[in-house]
């Protein structure tokens, strides 16, 4: 029996499954079904849920200033909150003061002396606000709810399946699971455990101690030659395609496969109020709704169970939750987690490193996940490898030919790239036998002006080996400030992708491309029109007057067609019929004052407008 079953055996025996007999639409993620009218939670999710809240609280212990309120109002539970409280206090003294043990709410806390709980009964506490408010009776605590998001103060608490979404929508880290006793028990002494461990953490530091993994990683990080500067860059034509005539193991490959997705971009230089994720990109879908009918295609097509995992800032998510519900009849396992504060800042790849080819900030946002006890469930599901897709990139979705090829040749970390160029280094690299490139060769900025210089442009778009993830996180050697990204992998490649897996919406001129018959979608994919013949994309540069999405729609009737277009450049206030056609290099600027129509059904071919009359 594997340690996992043992845990969750642990949670069934504590009835944390047993939900109540209704269950609120948010919290339908959390849940298998109803048995006997009453909803079933799903042990798996309460795991990782509670292994988030437990590494959020350790990392709060480590500060010795910082302070707890633990909320409850069940005299069942006070026994145990008790003897919680006690066992911390003794083993650190200084935080006698600062942990919070109270009947009631979050009020008057600044002034202890008027305090009255329900049971009306004076409660004497700091008058330092608490990091972290830990509830454990959520249900009659809609006031803490309340004052705690008034006052920025990070919740963990226990929710149930009947819990309104209004307060729900408020919990940084909601543990689903049955209030039982035996629960609370559970968590309090997981709470005791975690706490004692970081204290004797920071008293095992001191001089004189023995060298430790993470030293030593950094020791041999630094004894690394020139050759650690370089990458082996395979070309996306010479991968090897994952055999379709064999069903059977096309299904187990993609079975150990989880996306990631970061849904921390937000559209508003576009006058979008969302994240991009829930943009319209063409035909009424969006770049969620693409990579969710991708994935459904693919266990539709192969009979696997390809997991979502949606990592959403607090600015986002309740967006991204919303727009969740039209997939519930879709055979897709979504999950969407609420980035809480701590992973927001905790980077594990340090912002100031000199390589300069190194994981994006959705990268770290993907580890410090994985760090918070969701790779251990992972990986016990049986999942081994992660696409960490790029927020600002629609077409990044799923590929089998790619992780074919990562599992075949054992690659621990892949970044895709795209060439600078057009084809003189796709040829190049095809003919090269080595293919190694220096990190000062690649950049993560794709603007023309910025990749002067740069050889490739690395879009973002990660996949990794979830084995050496979960190595490294044991190690520690993720939280080493002085290592890039490269050299904590065993082996580290690029692939080459055509640039139709590498669609960047940042600005309605990226809009502008996607929305045009040089593009459309299959299962989820972007497919390039086969009548396209230069194998670069055409240069799109719209005005200020195209910036926000309403503008943009308001001036085309149509989105022209550009199959044939090498260029295109719109300035001023310029209005387009509809199905024109774009082909060469076009230039339209309309004078100060001037408005320009441009009459449907015309075809541009290198001309250059400035008036009515050229056209």
């Amino acid at each position: 029996m594997t340690i996992h079953s043992v845990v969750i055996q642990k949670l069934l025996t504590t009835n944390a499954h047993i939900g109540r007999q209704v269950a609120t639409h948010h919290f339908k993620q959390f849940t298998y079904g109803f048995r006997n009218r009453q909803s079933i939670i799903d042990s798996d999710k309460t795991l990782i849920c509670l292994r988030n809240a437990l590494n959020f609280l350790s990392c709060l212990s480590r500060d010795p200033s910082s302070s707890f309120l633990f909320i409850n109002t069940n005299p069942l539970f006070q026994p145990i909150i008790d003897e919680m409280t006690s066992r911390v206090t003794s083993l650190s003294p200084e935080r006698a003061s600062s942990l919070w043990k109270m009947r009631g709410f979050l009020t008057n806390s600044c002034s202890p002396k008027k305090f009255r709980s329900r049971h009306k009964k004076l409660v004497f506490a700091p008058t330092k606000m608490p990091d972290c408010v830990v509830i454990f009776d959520t249900e009659r605590k809609s006031s803490v709810f309340l004052e705690a998001e008034r006052l920025g103060i990070p919740i963990v608490a226990l929710v149930d399946s009947s819990m309104p979404w209004e307060y729900y929508k408020k919990v940084t880290y909601p543990i689903p699971a049955n209030d039982s006793v035996q629960f609370v028990y559970l968590i309090c002494n997981m709470i005791t455990k975690c706490l004692m461990l970081e204290k004797k953490k920071d008293g095992a530091k001191g001089p004189g101690k023995k060298a430790t993994i993470k030293d030593q990683v950094e020791s041999t990080s630094e004894s690394e030659g020139s050759a650690s500067d370089e990458v082996l860059v395979v070309p996306y034509e010479n991968l090897a395609p994952m055999s379709c005539a064999d069903v059977a193991e096309s299904k187990q490959l993609l079975d150990k496969l989880v996306v990631v997705k970061y849904n921390g971009a937000l559209g508003k230089n576009m006058g979008f109020g969302g994240p991009k994720s829930l943009i319209e990109v063409k035909n009424g879908s969006t770049p969620l709704d693409l990579i969710v009918n991708q994935i459904q295609s693919l266990n539709s097509k192969y009979g696997c169970n390809i997991p979502l995992l949606l990592m959403n800032p607090k600015n986002t998510h309740n967006d991204i939750v919303k727009a969740l519900e039209k997939y519930s009849t879709l055979d897709v396992d979504i999950h969407p987690f609420e980035q809480g504060e701590h992973t927001q800042h905790e980077s594990f790849v340090s912002e100031g490193c000199e390589d300069k080819w190194q994981s994006s900030k959705h990268g770290a946002h993907f580890l410090s996940l994985m760090n918070s006890g969701t790779l251990d469930v992972l990986l016990a599901q049986g999942k081994e490898y992660a696409l960490v897709v790029n927020p600002d990139n629609v077409a990044g979705v799923v590929d089998p030919k790619i992780l074919n090829h990562l599992a075949q040749n054992s690659i621990e970390y892949c970044s895709e790239v795209t060439p600078t160029t057009s084809n003189g280094l796709i040829n190049f690299m095809a003919s090269s036998l080595q293919g190694m490139f220096k990190l000062e060769d690649f950049t993560s900025d794709h603007s023309e002006k910025s990749v002067k210089g740069f050889k490739f442009i690395d879009t973002r778009s990660l996949w990794l080996n979830l084995k050496a993830i979960k190595r490294l996180v044991d190690t520690s050697a993720l939280n080493l400030d002085n290592l890039s990204t490269l050299k904590l992998f065993e082996n580290s490649i690029g692939i080459s992708i055509p640039q139709s897996r590498f669609l960047p919406l940042n600005c309605t001129s990226d809009l502008f491309l996607l929305q045009s018959d040089l593009y459309s979608f299959t299962e989820g994919m972007f497919v390039r029109n086969d009548a396209r013949v230069s194998p670069s994309d055409p240069s799109i540069a719209l005005g200020p007057e195209f910036e926000k999405i309403s503008d943009f729609k308001r001036r085309f009737e149509t989105i022209p067609s550009i199959v044939k277009l090498d260029s295109l450049e719109v300035n001023g206030d310029v209005w387009f019929g509809a199905d024109i056609v774009l082909k060469g290099k076009v230039v339209i600027d309309a004078s100060p004052g001037l408005t320009l129509r441009i009459p449907g059904g015309v075809v541009l071919e290198d001309e250059e407008i400035n008036d009515p009359t050229d056209i």
